[in-house]
C-alpha cells in the first residue's frame, strides 16, 4: 500500500507531536535541575544504609527491611548489594550490582548497573555531611526517591526536613512508602 502526500504529512505531524510531547514530559520528570551534594567523602558513604522511605517502584514491590550495602570492589568500582524481605512471598530478595563515579569532580553523581551494560543515575541530593547518618537519593527521574539512614529508624524531625526538601524539589511526597524494619 502506497501512502499519498497528505497521509505522509499527517503521519509526520503526529510523529513530531508525539516526540515533542515526550521531550517535554521527560524534561518535567528530569532531576537534572536538582543540585547534588557538593562535598562527599565516598569512603564515609560506603557501608550499610537502611531504606526509610521510597517512591513506589516495580523492582521493590512488597519489600520491607530494605538495606543497601556499598563496598569497594577490586577493580576500583563499588559493589552494591540491595537486600529486602518480600512480605508477600515471605522470602529475602537480593540484587547485586556495581556503581562507579563517572566524574571524579562530582562524586555524589554515580552510575549504577544491576544488569549487563544497563546503568542508571544515582544522585545524592541530601547528606548529613558531618556524621553521614542520613542521605536522600534520586535517579534521573522524579519517579525515584529514597530516604536512607544508617539506623533502621530515623528521627522524625530529620525525616520531615528531608521530605520537605524533596517536596520543594517537586517530588510527590504523598506517595512515599515508609519501609518497616523489625
Amino acid at each position: 500500500m502506497l501512502l499519498n502526500k497528505e497521509s505522509c504529512v499527517l503521519i509526520f505531524n503526529v510523529f513530531s507531536c508525539l516526540c515533542l510531547t515526550g521531550c517535554s514530559f521527560s524534561a518535567q520528570m528530569s532531576t537534572t535541575a536538582i543540585p547534588v551534594v557538593q562535598n562527599i567523602d565516598i569512603e564515609k558513604y560506603l557501608g550499610t544504609w537502611y531504606e526509610i522511605a521510597r517512591l513506589p517502584n516495580s523492582f521493590e514491590r512488597n519489600l520491607d527491611q530494605v538495606t543497601a550495602t556499598y563496598t569497594w570492589r577490586e577493580d576500583g568500582k563499588i559493589k552494591v548489594l540491595n537486600r529486602g524481605f518480600n512480605t508477600e512471598k515471605n522470602i529475602w530478595k537480593e540484587a547485586t550490582g556495581k556503581a562507579w563515579i563517572p566524574d571524579p569532580d562530582v562524586p555524589s553523581r554515580l552510575r549504577v548497573s544491576f544488569f549487563l551494560f544497563f546503568a542508571s543515575d544515582y544522585r545524592i541530593i541530601a547528606l548529613d555531611d558531618e556524621n553521614y547518618s542520613y542521605a536522600m537519593v534520586t535517579s534521573n527521574s522524579m519517579k525515584y526517591l529514597w530516604v536512607l539512614s544508617r539506623d533502621p529508624q530515623m528521627d522524625t524531625e530529620v525525616y520531615d526536613r528531608l521530605t520537605k526538601q524533596a517536596q520543594a524539589y517537586g517530588f510527590d511526597i504523598e506517595k512515599l512508602y515508609r519501609v518497616t524494619h523489625s
